[in-house]
């Protein structure tokens, strides 16, 4: 059978079940906000590039969406009730399926991006209801609820975790005392086994998967630890202690090449660990109290992160031998992703930037406002086969950045 494949979310994965899974999710095929596409505008006009069509009926929410080669999918929030809402390529709704009941105090809104694999779609509402939905009809497969089912501890903000799926096993953070983390089976909800870790609540960050050869390990970062899961058993393995009080975690960490790199504006700022070649123990390396920011991603481009800093707002390089600084550059703070050489810039003030990074140094090329939607201009931005997608609270844009 011939898959088809979307230039920016869908990556075949042999799971260790031994079939092939695609799977659409949260920044990007890898996590780490790399985008694959090719021939994309090196500049845009002033008002920016030409915009295809919009959606401004998805209600509350700072969630970016995830896109297969078909469809659209995205949450949003009426009146605390969460939507799982599912649009065809040219932005016409093809259903919208309940969630459960979706966080609407501070920031009311989802903050979870769905998670597809193959048919299914996976998603998290901020009061914590675990959905598996059928990703052609809408048809809710089963649901588990993190406090009511699994006893975690919904935090200030809600759950904000997009799930991450390997093979038959779909994970989550409850934050519970000895549920701290699980693995459930994906297609039936059951649990497959319970970690305490470290026995602290959720910190609104999104887990990522590091695959040795003969393990491997999930990791996150909870409200005073980043701790690494053996993903078959669900044993602690080794933990990073934040060293400055703060409950605000919410960027995905990254690995590569044998190194660890995380990035907040609580507990560390932004570290570098040395993993061990069995995944059994770590080596901080260097951290930087200084830079980091709360919500906003970070690109790894060759020896240099890149991202916003929260305080005082701005763009930075940062040197991945030492941590230092290397450039700086007077942007907003907002989310980074990167494609085609540059970096695309979505700043909390609602300017859409496009900057060319080099060595550490960096160069803004073009912005534009975006002026649609509602609320806190919160959602990472998304780009699937020279599509650019922004969601800005009850509405979703999208852009066409091909080179023509």
């Amino acid at each position: 059978m011939k898959i088809r494949l979307s230039l920016l979310a869908l990556l075949i994965l042999l799971s260790t079940t031994g079939y092939l899974q695609t799977i659409a999710q949260w920044r990007g095929v890898a996590r780490d906000g790399v985008y694959p596409d090719k021939e994309l505008l090196n500049s845009w006009p002033a008002e920016g590039p030409r915009q295809l069509w919009k959606i401004d009926s998805l209600g509350n929410g700072f969630a970016s969406p995830v896109i297969t080669a078909d469809h659209i999918y995205v949450p949003g929030e009426v009146d605390s009730t969460g939507f799982l809402f599912a649009f065809d390529k040219n932005g016409n709704q093809l259903w919208k399926t309940e969630t459960g009941q979706e966080w609407s105090q501070n920031f009311p809104g989802p903050r979870s991006t769905p998670t597809v694999v193959d048919n299914l779609v996976y998603y998290c509402a901020g009061k914590g209801n675990v959905v598996c939905i059928d990703a052609e009809t809408g048809q809710k497969q089963w649901s588990v609820n993190m406090v009511s089912d699994l006893h975690g501890k919904i935090v200030r903000f809600g759950y904000s975790e997009s799930l991450l799926v390997d093979g038959d096993r779909i994970f989550c953070s409850p934050g519970g005392r000895d549920t701290n983390i699980v693995a459930l089976n994906r297609f039936t909800g059951k649990l497959v086994w319970k970690s305490k870790a470290m026995g602290d609540s959720a910190a609104f960050c999104s887990p990522m998967m590091i695959n040795l050869p003969n393990r491997k390990i999930l990791v996150n970062l909870m409200i005073h630890h980043l701790v690494g899961i053996d993903a078959a058993t669900g044993d602690l393995l080794w933990s990073h202690k934040q060293e400055r009080e703060n409950d605000i975690h919410c960027n995905t960490p990254l690995y590569e090449n044998g190194f660890i790199y995380y990035v907040d504006r609580g507990g560390n700022g932004m570290v570098k660990l040395e993993l061990s070649p069995d995944g059994q123990s770590i080596k901080e390396v260097w951290r930087n109290f200084k830079s980091g920011n709360v919500q906003g991603g970070f690109i790894k481009i060759d020896n240099f992160i890149y991202g916003s800093r929260y305080r005082p707002a701005k763009f930075e390089s940062q040197d991945v031998a030492t941590g230092i600084t290397a450039d700086s550059l007077k942007f907003a703070c907002g989310s980074t992703i990167f494609a085609d050489g540059l970096l695309y810039c979505y700043s909390d003030q609602g300017v859409m930037g496009l900057i060319r990074p080099f060595q550490g140094k960096m160069e803004l090329v073009s912005s534009f406002k975006i002026t649609e939607g509602t609320l806190e201009h919160f959602a990472h931005p998304v780009i699937c086969d020279g599509i650019l997608y922004i969601r800005h609270g009850k509405a979703m844009m999208a852009y066409d950045i091909r080179k023509r």
